[in-house]
């Protein structure tokens, strides 16, 4: 609570947007003073320009906050099952010291979250995840008494460190043997003199590119900070905001919520929300397990399937289809669909989007009615576009131990 002295100083404190723990050094790079939102946390939109970042993600090492991303350790003899019910994949698959990319939904098989699952213990595990999943976690462990949940968001500090430098900063921080750390596996190191190695790190990230994902005490933030950059600054080493980051992970092909799918808890229409298979998420769905939430919502979808499937398109010309409305001719008279991002795509050297398109349409000719502005004046233009099957960026150094030269 605050006290009498801060509400006379500050009516507002309460208010205010958080700052993370690494606040101090990203407020003096933030040289546009471009800040938004994201969980109650002051974040960085960019810090001086969007394109620069994004080069320094694709051709060095740049870090990203991870902090406002919600954290919930799930605990006990009972946390497994939990979990295992809840999500989509089976979860007692995963070993120890891993990280599986996983989904959940409703009763109804529509997509709440999708998010990280860390196995740091036989019963101890880390769940991430870009929106607040407190209250749905409560809700999924009625009925398993022996576990616990705790809400880490605050306690535990994160930086995303992307790009196909950072397995050479991170050794000549003294990380030994990051370079044989493989895709989704968790290492623990020192830091600052600890025993008790403090600094998780785990080769995930949101890029699509070679990158770990930093995970520290908030007391140890600023001195691990200082660190990285020391030992990166012969690399060019540099923070990246959210605009930048939804470049990369576009070229990457991955969601992102608001913008590919609408979280179920917080979407109004009927069916303005997804199943995991029109957004691609077949892979993530596990029907092997005995019960999972939405399991048999989930087999009907699959069985019926999907009007319309989240789809990779490579658009003719330079011009991005931001917002287009995809048609199955160049006339423009039947429509089957709509783009949900879109960029030209700078390092894979082509106009590239994903989309959500009418699953019986996909293998006809696609076109997209393009709006675009060039000094003040509207145009549009129809254009047309190939279906991708694999993920726009995708080097080998993202999956290769040690990661493959850059």
């Amino acid at each position: 609570m605050m006290n009498s002295q801060t509400e006379s100083s500050d009516p507002f404190a309460g208010e205010r947007l958080k700052e993370s723990p690494f606040h101090p050094r990203q407020a003096a790079l933030n040289l546009r003073n471009a800040w938004s939102s994201w969980n109650g946390y002051k974040f960085a939109d960019y810090y001086y320009d969007e394109e620069y970042e994004y080069f320094c993600v694709r051709n060095s090492c740049a870090t990203y906050d991870i902090c406002p991303m919600q954290k919930y350790i799930i605990s006990g003899v009972d946390a497994e099952a939990m979990l295992d019910r809840m999500v989509t994949r089976d979860i007692t698959k995963l070993k120890e010291n891993r990280v599986t990319y996983v989904c959940w939904c409703t009763d109804e098989g529509r997509l709440i979250d999708d998010g990280t699952i860390f196995k740091l213990g036989t019963d101890k595990f880390l769940l991430t995840c870009g929106s607040p999943s407190l209250a749905w976690l409560r809700k999924s462990a009625f009925g398993f008494n022996q576990m616990k949940i705790e809400d880490a968001s605050d306690t535990i500090a994160g930086l995303s460190f992307q790009g196909p430098t950072t397995c050479e900063v991170l050794k000549r921080m003294g990380l030994e043997g990051i370079d044989q750390l493989k895709p989704f596996c968790i290492a623990h190191f020192s830091f600052a003199g600890s025993e008790d190695k403090p600094l998780m790190v785990s080769r995930t990230g949101f890029t699509g590119d070679l990158g770990y994902e930093l995970w520290i005490n908030p007391s140890l933030a600023l001195s691990f900070w200082d660190a990285l950059y020391a030992a990166g600054e012969d690399y060019g080493i540099q923070p990246y905001g959210e605009a930048a980051t939804n470049m990369a992970r576009l070229e990457a092909g991955f969601i992102m919520p608001g913008m590919e799918f609408n979280e179920a808890l917080k979407t109004i229409h009927y069916h303005y929300d997804q199943t995991p298979f029109e957004l691609s998420l077949d892979w993530l769905v596990d029907f092997k397990k005995p019960h999972f939430n939405g399991r048999t919502a989930l087999m009907s979808a699959r069985d019926t399937g999907s009007e319309y499937t989240l789809i990779k398109l490579d658009i003719e010309g330079n011009k991005p289809a931001e917002e287009s409305f995809l048609y199955a001719d160049e006339g423009c008279i039947k429509e089957i669909g709509y783009v949900t991002s879109a960029m030209w795509s700078p390092v894979v050297k082509a106009n590239i989007a994903l989309a959500m398109v009418k699953t019986e349409a996909i293998k006809d000719s696609i076109w997209a009615e393009i709006y675009y502005t060039k000094e003040l004046r509207h145009h549009s233009k129809v254009a047309k576009c190939k279906v991708q099957s694999k993920p726009f960026w995708a080097p080998d150094r993202a999956r290769a131990t040690p990661p493959a030269a850059f």
